[in-house]
Order: C-alpha cells, then sequence, then structure tokens
C-alpha cells in the first residue's frame, strides 16, 4: 500500500508539473502574439519599426475637386509605441504635398454639424413629475538607396514629415525603397501594390516622426494636403485592407454637386451627415476656392478592413438634395413655471363637476305633471 501511495504521488506530481509547463507554454505564446508588431494603415500603407506597434484609429479627410484638380487633406488619429513611421499613398497623377491647415477640419466639422432645435410636449413623460418624485419640469438626459525600378520625382522637408515622391515599375521596388529607410514592410505590401503599378499610379510616401526625438507617435497627426489631376474623384482605399484593426473613415467632398460613392468597397454603408451648398469662408475657402460649392460629409467604418475591394471612387448624385442632421431638446410645456397639463386637467375636471351639478339639480326642479282621469257620464 505504501509502494502505491508512493507511485501515486510521483504520478500526480509530474502531472502537475506538466500542466503547469503548459500553461508556461501558453502564456509565452500569448505574451509573444501580444509583443509581435501590429500592422495596420490608414488609406495608404502606414508601416514601422519591427519592434513596435501602429495602429490607424481614424482617418478624417477633406476632398476637393472641380472637375480636372482633386485635393485631399488628411489627417490620421494614431495609436502605438512607435518613435516613428513611414505611410505611402498611391496617386493617379503626379502629386505636389504640403502641409494642411490644422483648422480646415475643424471648421469642416463644425459647418456639418447637427442644428439644434426646441419643440415642447403636453403630456408628462418619464423622468416629470408624477412619474418622477424631483418634479423640476424637465426631463432626464443620459448621459533612398537607387533602383531602377524606382524614380524620386521629389523630395521635401514639411516641418515633421519627410515626404518622398515616387514612380515605380515593380513593387517590389517600392518595398525595398521603404525598407532601406529601416522598416519592416510586409510581404502583403507588395501585392497590395500592385493594381497601382499597373495602371502606373504615382506614390507618396511620407517619414514621420513627433518633434521630440525617442518620443512616441500617438494622438492626432498634422494633416497632409495633396493635389493632382484627375478626371472623377477618388479616393484611395485599396491598402487597407491589410489592416489589421477595424478602420473608421470620415469625408468632407467638396464638389460642384452632392456626391456619392459608387459602391461601399466592402465596408459598412456610408452614411450622409451632411449635404449642401456653402459660402466657403477661413480656411475652407483657402481650400476650396472663393466660389459657392456643394459639400457633402460621409461617414463609414470597416469592420473588417480585408474585405476592402478598390478604391472609393465618386459621381454625382441624381438631384443636388440638401440635408442636415437635427438635434431636438424636447421640453415640457409650462406657463409661469406650472406644466400647461396641471390646470388644463383641473379646469376640464371643474367643468366636468360643474356639469353634474347642475344636471343634477335641473332634476331636482323638474315640476311634476299630475294626470286626472275624467270620469265617464252616467249610463
Amino acid at each position: 500500500m505504501a509502494v502505491a501511495a508512493g507511485t501515486t504521488g510521483t504520478g500526480g506530481g509530474a502531472g502537475r508539473r506538466r500542466a503547469l509547463c503548459l500553461v508556461l507554454v501558453l502564456l509565452a505564446v500569448q505574451v509573444g502574439w501580444l509583443a509581435r508588431p501590429a500592422y495596420a494603415c490608414g488609406c495608404g500603407a502606414m508601416v514601422h519599426g519591427p519592434d513596435t506597434t501602429m495602429a490607424v484609429h481614424h482617418e478624417t479627410s477633406a476632398v476637393r475637386w472641380d472637375g480636372t484638380t482633386e485635393r485631399i487633406a488628411m489627417r490620421l488619429a494614431v495609436d502605438g509605441t512607435a518613435p516613428d513611421a513611414a505611410w505611402i499613398m498611391p496617386v493617379p497623377h503626379r502629386a505636389t504635398v504640403r502641409l494642411g491647415d490644422p483648422e480646415l477640419l475643424d471648421e469642416l466639422d463644425q459647418i456639418t454639424a447637427p442644428v439644434t432645435r426646441h419643440r415642447h410636449y403636453f403630456w408628462p413623460r418619464a423622468g416629470d413629475w408624477p412619474f418622477e418624485a424631483d418634479f423640476d419640469g424637465s426631463a432626464a438626459t443620459a448621459p533612398p538607396p537607387t533602383d531602377a525600378s524606382v524614380g524620386v520625382v521629389g523630395r521635401e522637408r514639411l516641418g515633421p514629415f519627410d515626404v518622398a515622391r515616387l514612380t515605380a515599375t515593380d513593387p517590389d521596388a517600392l518595398r525595398n525603397w521603404l525598407t532601406a529607410q529601416g522598416f519592416r514592410l510586409p510581404p502583403a505590401l507588395a501585392t497590395a501594390l500592385r493594381p497601382y503599378v499597373d495602371r502606373h499610379w504615382e506614390y507618396v510616401a511620407v517619414r514621420l516622426a513627433p518633434a521630440d526625438h525617442g518620443t512616441r507617435l500617438t494622438g492626432t497627426l498634422d494633416p497632409l494636403l495633396l493635389s493632382f489631376a484627375t478626371e472623377s474623384p477618388v479616393y484611395p482605399m485599396r491598402l487597407s485592407r491589410l489592416a489589421t484593426t477595424p478602420q473608421a473613415l470620415s469625408l468632407y467632398l467638396l464638389a460642384p454637386h452632392r456626391m456619392e460613392p459608387r459602391s461601399a468597397i466592402g465596408g459598412a454603408p456610408p452614411h450622409v451627415l451632411y449635404a449642401g451648398r456653402i459660402a466657403p469662408q477661413d480656411a475652407v475657402r483657402d481650400f476650396a476656392g472663393p466660389a459657392p460649392t456643394f459639400l457633402t460629409a460621409l461617414d463609414q467604418s470597416f469592420p473588417q478592413p480585408q474585405r476592402i475591394d478598390g478604391d472609393h471612387e465618386f459621381h454625382r448624385t441624381a438631384a443636388d438634395t440638401p440635408y442636415q442632421r437635427v438635434r431636438y431638446t424636447d421640453t415640457l410645456l409650462e406657463v409661469g413655471g406650472i406644466p400647461l397639463w396641471i390646470p388644463t386637467v383641473g379646469a376640464a375636471l371643474l367643468l366636468l363637476m360643474a356639469t353634474a351639478a347642475l344636471t343634477a339639480g335641473c332634476r331636482r326642479r323638474r315640476p311634476t305633471v299630475r294626470h286626472f282621469r275624467t270620469p265617464a257620464p252616467p249610463a
């Protein structure tokens, strides 16, 4: 019995050691997975060092098209541990690049914000007396190495951005060019660039870093302004399919008429936030020109970026129908600080009581009519 007990104890210890080893292996795998460089991109490819992470959470751009030329002012909101990163964006023709006005997108946000309208309601709702003990008369509210396949058209230093405008006849050459800058690109990037190479597009490659060397690149980046010729408005999105996290896109389209995407390109249906003709002022005027223009604001989410199957192409809608969101504030109708329904109901009750009393009084005073029977004459 003692030997048997000893054998059982040894086996139990071995089992516990095996279980512990398994847990440690699983933990190591999980930690290694978490430490793995995350690859995410905006409308172009965002790349970073091999031992860092980078994610683009939101992408906001203004797109102005006058029939021949397109301008894109882009602002990315990023987060991660990378002290610097590079970003590449395909364009259909040769582009010029400069720093954008930080006020532009804020002004467009104000123009397209919902308007507030007030309205009253008569009967009490949840949060109004008598449905809530604390009566306050209002409703409750809820809270570059040289490569023959790559041509460097131009290179500029724009604030924190090192901008290179490139041509390429080989997608792998683009990948090698960025790799030589110290970034490890995913092999899938060369494949994703192939459709642009086949169509002879050019590229804007941007190296960006915080003003303080060594500080991680996070928050909302300064906007960049790109201009290029195009016969129809387009917003490059194909490279975003390489992202590993859901993507969010906000677009302000300024054109002669109301515009809409030709398709959802694999994302959720675009949601219209605003549509209307505006007279540009301030930063919007500098971006779009002084002439009245039609502004269309869109929001779109890409819960599964790998489903993105192309670039956004826009066309004119059937009609320039205006649209603006409305935010209503509802207030209980009051007179002299008293909800109007209270005296109204009180007056109605008094009227009913008076009517009932009057009816009862009339019944009591109604005269009694006596009927006499005339005796028959004697026979």
